[in-house]
């Protein structure tokens, strides 16, 4: 079986001028699960690991108990679910199994009370051996919500890089503004998942059934870039910018070649990468700069080491009329990848207590979001400016809205390109 999924590299600049200088080139690479997955409906092994502390009183745990039936009612006899709870103690409401009573499960949860303190290591490691309970290979998942700060963070670290040995992303939810995001940052990062800000109790519902929801659609499973570049082509650097914006890095196969690992697919997302390298002069004519070669696994169809890859092409020229000619959504996503530089070193700057520093930095991200039409984000920012210019720090809220917005800025229509 092929063409389960496609690939497309598009320049910012199809046209580079044959000078004598190097030059610096954008490519964006979308990598696609294509509609035939769509059909693939992926087994889901979740745990919720759930906060029920003092601070989650009222409205808090009512949208918790909600969300979590809702979740729930998107599994089934396939899928396996646990639920574990946590204050300063531990308790697995529900123990990981099919999910083939739904009822049952949305009852025990339905008693959840809030009570006591917040440690949250115990309770994920309780998690975790829930979802080890199955091995039949379903896609893992571990959700974390919780809206205080934690004993013992280095212990949380710990489980989380226990969760990505074992292959368990976590989805890392703060929800209020009385928890630390860099703790829950980093054992996302930790674990291969990703981490989240809920400003709003009523938004959880949404985020757990997205969770969901993206497991469930992730049947491709593995897939990594290689990206083959030709004498004269170095890279700089490789920017996942969908699903979130985030510096990949990558690994050195050689000189020329780099890896790129990009583990699960998710049909009708995919992932986008932003690509810059730096182009030795060239004579006037059309080169090859690279191949991009993704390999991919689809063990729900048994398929594995599937490759897909396509050339990038490149044009030399002298004609004016033709090196005045750019991709207006690449740049607009070269100008956003900008823009979240800014937000990080502005933050990197305000720890390091360069004020005056994160200042300047986020002013002139403020200009590029506006520019790019992110009003919303580029408010806040503004708000959070004031905030500095005033007290030397930024709110709770704004900072949390920065570090996790900024992120999202990128998205699939923004990506209007034209069809080859």
């Amino acid at each position: 079986m092929a063409g389960e999924v496609t690939l497309r590299a598009t320049l910012a600049r199809p046209y580079l001028a044959a000078t004598t200088t190097p030059q610096v080139a954008y490519a964006l690479i979308e990598v696609q699960p294509s509609a035939v997955m769509a059909q693939v409906r992926t087994p889901v092994n979740v745990s919720f690991v759930l906060d029920r502390s003092g601070s989650m009183k009222g409205e808090k745990i009512e949208r918790v108990r909600q969300a979590i039936g809702m979740a729930v009612d998107m599994l089934d006899a396939q899928d396996i679910a646990s639920v574990v709870i946590f204050d300063h103690r531990t308790e697995v409401l529900v123990p990981a199994a099919a999910v083939t009573d739904r009822r049952s499960i949305q009852d025990r949860v339905g008693r959840i009370r809030d009570a006591g303190g917040t440690k949250i290591a115990p309770a994920m490691e309780k998690g975790l051996r829930e979802i080890e309970k199955d091995r039949s290979g379903a896609i893992r998942r571990l959700v974390l919500l919780t809206d205080g700060q934690t004993e013992h963070e280095d212990e949380c670290l710990r489980r989380a890089e226990d969760a990505g040995r074992i292959g368990v992303p976590i989805t890392a939810l703060g929800v209020g503004k009385d928890w630390n995001e860099d703790l829950l940052i980093e054992m996302a990062n930790r674990s291969g998942g990703t981490a989240d800000y809920i400003a709003r109790p009523n938004e959880i519902t949404e985020y757990f059934q997205n969770t969901v929801q993206k497991a469930q659609n992730s049947a491709i499973q593995n897939s990594s870039l290689n990206l083959r570049l030709v004498q004269g082509v170095t890279p700089r650097a490789v920017w996942q910018v969908i699903p979130l914006i985030n510096n990949l890095g990558y690994k050195p196969i050689s000189d020329r070649d780099v890896g790129v690992p990009l583990g699960e697919l998710e049909t009708g997302q995919g992932r986008t990468l932003l690509v810059e390298f730096l182009v030795d002069p060239r004579p006037i004519g059309t080169y090859r700069v690279g191949q991009a070669e993704v390999s991919y696994d689809i063990p729900a169809l048994g398929l594995a080491g599937q490759k897909v890859r396509i050339d990038i092409m490149l044009t030399f020229t002298a004609d004016a009329g033709q090196l005045g000619q750019v991709n207006p959504g690449v740049m607009n996503i070269v100008e956003k990848v900008s823009a979240f530089k800014l937000q990080t070193r502005a933050l990197q700057d305000l720890q390091s207590g360069d004020v005056s520093g994160a200042t300047q930095k986020l002013k002139s991200a403020v200009t590029r979001l506006l520019s790019q039409g992110e009003l919303e984000l580029a408010g806040t920012m503004q708000q959070e400016i004031a905030n500095l210019e005033k007290d030397g720090q930024l709110s709770s809220e704004g900072q949390k809205t920065i570090k996790f917005s900024g992120r999202k800025t990128v998205r699939l229509s923004d990506i209007d390109l034209p069809k080859e």
